[in-house]
């Protein structure tokens, strides 16, 4: 099949991808559309006004719905699993007590977003959170109050860490790109995801769940059994058993640094699997098995008990997966019809530092096509040649990195899977998700970018 060639200018594409957004909005708040069907006609009509040709409208729409799947589906289902282990075992509530009993009820929230933050360190995003709800909605339900005051602290956390920390994707990748080293990117990232955490984390989470009353799923609680309330694991073992997959997430990036030293030889057979074993999906699945052990046979449960739990945590988040899916392949429309090119282009030629151009180039791709992952690298790909040419070094070379990470995460919207994912997963309506998660996605990416200018200033 050709190679799909886009005719129309950049003013045509952006009023299509704005008329996009508007029908989505109206038919999911205005019509009560489902979303996750609303999402696939508005990628397909979106598809054919942007010119696509017939022949590869399906196939442009099923490759963003598979990509996104692939990526999303492995990590939300076992995470999900080795979350309900935890929950119907006691886990959740032996964890939940302690972390109340070490901190106090008042720094509850805070608690779980310092955890948090440590988890996400080599976490992804969706996984990482997938495991923390739990123990997020365990609390929430003891203490009162909204669901907010300790959730936003709670994704805000995953979030800073997934966009401007190494071992993450996008920043490491942009970093490659660019020239960044990427120890002193670990560095300059934490400096900016920690204030960044406290004030769009910490701080508007408590001010939001003051102002917002959000109850706790009913879908995704369920009543722990009367024999493991009066013995439930130790705080202890729940910590191992969620710090199993990120030590072996961390695993890969001892093995990634070695390479890159040249200590090892990347061909080798014991080397790849390592890396296999490292492998988010597969250190899930290796946590979700030794819990199942753990915390089934060991503590006097059955096998058809453990495949009974395990499969109730399937449910609740099969309508999330294929509505993150979904807005995955709106996110491939998008892409596919060239609108974040075209968007990309009429910022890079305004003639602007290149620190500042970065960032705004980063939220229009953003913006346009819902990725943040996507975004970074491909602003990161447009600077390129004048980052190189102007012979930035060092910091500044983080700093910049770190002005596109935070631009990456600006004004997420409904072609965002993470917009779909959080207000699913919390129970929130389109509208209370553009309260919530959005102004809190956006308060990421401004208070990066002020930190990263400032660190650009002074470096």
């Amino acid at each position: 099949m050709p190679e799909f060639e886009q005719t129309l200018g950049a003013g045509a594409l952006i009023s299509i991808a704005v008329g996009a957004v508007l029908l989505l909005l109206l038919l999911i708040i205005q019509f009560r559309v489902h979303a996750f069907v609303a999402l696939i006609l508005v990628s397909l009509l979106t598809a054919v006004a942007a010119g696509i040709p017939a022949g590869s409208i399906l196939t442009t729409m099923t490759n963003g719905f598979g990509s996104t799947l692939g990526g999303v589906a492995l990590l939300v289902g076992l995470g999900a699993m080795l979350g309900r282990m935890l929950e119907i075992s006691g886990g959740a509530q032996a964890l939940a007590d302690d972390l109340v009993a070490r901190f106090g009820e008042k720094r509850a929230p805070m608690a779980l977003g310092i955890t948090s933050l440590i988890f996400g360190f080599p976490i992804f995003f969706d996984a990482g959170l997938v495991v923390m709800l739990p123990v997020v909605f365990t609390i929430a339900r003891r203490l009162g109050g909204s669901l907010l005051l300790y959730g936003i602290p709670v994704a805000t956390a995953f979030s800073v860490m997934h966009v401007f920390v190494p071992p993450h994707p996008g920043p490491v990748a942009a970093a490659e790109l660019l020239g960044a080293d990427a120890g002193l990117l670990i560095l300059a990232g934490l400096a900016v995801a920690v204030p960044t955490w406290i004030i769009a984390g910490q701080l508007f989470g408590t001010w939001i769940g003051k102002r917002i009353m959000l109850p706790v799923p009913e879908s995704f609680s369920a009543p722990v059994p009367k024999d493991d309330g009066a013995h439930p694991p130790s705080p202890g073992l729940v910590v191992a058993l969620l710090l199993l997959p990120l030590l072996l997430i961390f695993m890969n990036t001892g093995l990634d640094f070695a390479r890159a030293q040249g200590w090892v030889d990347k061909n080798a057979a014991w080397f790849q699997l390592a890396r296999t074993l490292g492998a988010t999906p597969v250190a899930l699945l290796i946590s979700v098995l030794v819990a199942s052990y753990v915390l089934g046979p060991m503590r006097g449960r059955t096998a058809i008990e453990v495949e009974r739990i395990l499969d109730s945590a399937l449910g609740p988040v099969c309508s999330i997966i294929l509505i993150t899916g979904a807005g995955g392949m709106f996110g491939g429309v998008l892409r596919a019809s060239g609108i974040g090119a075209a968007l990309s282009d009429a910022l890079s030629d305004i003639g602007l530092p290149v620190l500042v151009a970065g960032f705004l180039v980063a939220t229009a791709l953003r913006v346009a096509q819902g990725s943040a992952t996507v975004a970074l690298i491909t602003a990161a790909g447009l600077i390129q040649p004048a980052v190189q040419a102007a012979g930035y070094q060092g910091l500044q070379l983080s700093a910049i990195v770190i002005a596109l990470a935070s631009g990456s995460v600006m004004l997420s919207h409904v072609n965002d899977s993470g917009f779909w994912l959080v207000g699913r997963f919390f129970g929130m309506d389109v509208k209370t998700t553009f309260k919530t998660w959005t102004v809190m996605q956006t308060l990421v990416g401004l208070v990066g970018f002020a930190l990263a200018s400032l660190m650009f200033a002074l470096a």
